[in-house]
């Protein structure tokens, strides 16, 4: 367990998370995976399958109970892993959410709605890696991944999406469709800058901070090293530097 990297990867149990486990199981360096989990139960379940999937590995794997909206439960899950292993490897900020799809129904609660969204996406993150920075830094190669998305963009969104959706739509109000995403998308914008500021802020440390959009493979290259020269930028599911 010693010579093994600690890769802490929240929200692990199910989507781009469980794929980069699975990417990570794959490869040919020994890591120890701590699965980042709001419910034990599901990280148990998520780890079954995982084994069934990949029964020989170099790495080994155990759930962590943690949810980033919830301060004690953070607090809990370092001192778990400072008792454990006094250090932290890797952290990858993979738990996410959107709320996007009950603006339409619920307009009213709009402003919850974008707080929810928030609160996962860009508060309990900023908050998971202040927490967890300590032990990152006593690592002797830190490294701190952050997964946003490709609809984070400005630029993307201004040359494609807002065309796009001014050529549909109709005079008057109400307009229908035109919230979609809106807080998702605002909200991994801000997360990009929540990475810039960590990459800034970590620099002088060595810690290799980069923020891969989407991918399990390009989470374990990530991990690997193979693109340090990006660090600081968001980099995109196919390989490519993604604009801002």
């Amino acid at each position: 367990m010693a010579s093994k990297d600690i890769i802490l990867i929240t929200g692990a149990n199910t989507g781009i998370g469980f794929e980069a486990v699975k990417a990570i199981f794959r490869s040919e360096l020994a890591y120890h995976v701590l699965m980042g989990s709001r419910t034990p139960a599901k990280a148990d379940a998520a780890i079954a399958q995982l084994k069934k999937e990949t029964p020989e590995t170099k790495s080994t794997i155990e759930a962590l109970q943690v949810d980033i909206t919830d301060d004690q439960s953070i607090e809990k899950a370092v001192e778990v892993v400072q008792s454990k292993f006094g250090k932290l490897d890797v952290l990858v900020n993979n738990a996410g959410a959107s709320f996007d799809a009950l603006f339409d129904k619920d307009l009213a609660d709009a402003r919850n709605l974008f707080n929810k969204t928030y609160d996962v996406n860009v508060s309990g993150t900023q908050v998971m890696t202040a927490a967890f920075v300590p032990l990152l830094l006593k690592s002797t190669s830190p490294r701190l991944v952050f997964l946003t998305s490709g609809l984070s963009t400005l630029e993307g969104s201004s040359a494609t999406l807002v065309p796009k959706l001014v050529t549909s739509i109709e005079p008057g109000w109400p307009k229908t469709g035109i919230l979609a995403h809106v807080a998702y998308r605002s909200s991994k914008l801000a997360l990009n800058m929540v990475m810039v500021a960590w990459h800034s802020l970590l620099k002088v440390d060595g810690a290799g901070a980069g923020d891969p959009s989407l991918g399990g493979d390009l989470i374990k290259r990530v991990i690997e090293g193979e693109r340090d020269a990006d660090v600081g930028k968001v980099v995109t599911q196919n390989g490519e530097v993604q604009p801002w």
